[in-house]
């Protein structure tokens, strides 16, 4: 188990608990210390079945916000929990899987159900609900308190998928904290804390308030993520993410510009870059108009010119400088 930054109230941190290369007999015995250092009994461990005890290979890097826990959980093993179901929790949940399955049963309003690769699940649980993990599953979890989102959710199960705006800007706020949590200030970690609960009430309404301040820099990093994943997208614009993020375009403009950014200006950094990095790295397959092409630059001379702009030699002088 390693830990880093916990507050000082052991309300904020981050720590790793990791069996996937613990001897199968001692792995669960690990992970139980390891959680109940951190946790106590509140929440308790689930009641694992006895083939889950007997072969428990988990990896889960929980990071911490006052009430609130995010976990990254990686399951390498089967994961299954005795039936019936059984325990106090009274909790909220969230569940986004990224890949494998979860299937959660007990549902008073859907009885089993399984949730796959690129959905998501809210609820509130009363009582430890019995469910299982299929091996090789990859997962980001939320825990919150109920006080403030059990009125809104009552007994209901939301579920959609993991890359609807709601959802892109709670998985981007979540991301923050876990880079953020360990130099947060007090003041710092009440806004991180605040804007947490509002995007998980906009996941459970499938709405949020995009003229709320406190949600821009969520906005911003829920944007800069999806540009990411699409820089050799011809139709990479401020208006294809605004789109994608069910915003307008100047509510998006105006997020960026709060952080002394624009959208247009992060995409072409990033193409940039992601072209310098191919320049740099051995035996390069691509030429600089190939490189143009790839990310989108209208031809060689705007890359070129973009490109000694940016970093004060050409492409050509780039490469060669770095070889």
């Amino acid at each position: 188990m390693n830990s880093t930054g916990a507050g000082a109230d052991g309300s904020r941190g981050t720590f790793l608990l990791d069996t996937t290369l613990t001897p199968a007999r001692q792995g669960f015995d690990s992970f139980r210390r390891g959680w109940e250092t951190r946790f106590g009994d509140r929440p308790a461990l689930p009641a694992y079945s006895a083939d889950t005890i007997a072969d428990f290979r988990v990896r889960l890097r929980i990071t911490r916000l006052r009430d609130a826990v995010i976990g990254d959980l990686y399951a390498e093993s089967a994961v299954r929990t005795d039936d019936p179901a059984g325990g106090d929790l009274d909790l909220v949940e969230l569940h986004a899987v990224r890949r494998g399955a979860w299937t959660v049963g007990g549902l008073p309003d859907r009885g089993e159900l399984t949730v796959s690769r690129g959905q998501f699940l809210l609820r509130h649980f009363d009582r430890q609900p019995p469910f299982q993990r299929s091996a090789r599953t990859r997962e980001l979890g939320l825990l919150l308190r109920s006080a403030m989102l059990r009125p809104l959710l009552g007994n209901r199960t939301v579920t959609g998928p993991g890359d609807s705006p709601e959802m892109r800007l709670l998985t981007a706020h979540m991301k923050m904290i876990r880079s953020t949590v360990t130099g947060l200030g007090p003041a710092g970690a009440d806004a991180a804390h605040r804007v947490l609960i509002e995007l998980v009430k906009a996941v459970a309404s499938s709405r949020f308030d995009d003229g709320e301040p406190l949600l821009a820099p969520a906005l911003v990093r829920a944007a800069k993520d999806l540009a990411d994943s699409r820089l050799t997208d011809a139709d990479l614009s401020s208006a294809t993410l605004a789109r994608e993020l069910n915003v307008s375009l100047r509510t998006l403009q105006r997020a960026f510009a709060a952080v002394d950014e624009s959208v247009t200006g992060y995409i072409r950094g990033r193409r940039l870059e992601e072209a310098r990095l191919a320049l740099a790295a051995p035996h390069s397959p691509l030429s600089v108009s190939e490189l143009a092409a790839h990310w989108q630059f209208a031809d060689s001379s705007h890359f070129i010119r973009a490109f000694k702009k940016h970093y004060g030699q050409t492409p050509t002088e780039y490469g060669r400088s770095t070889r």
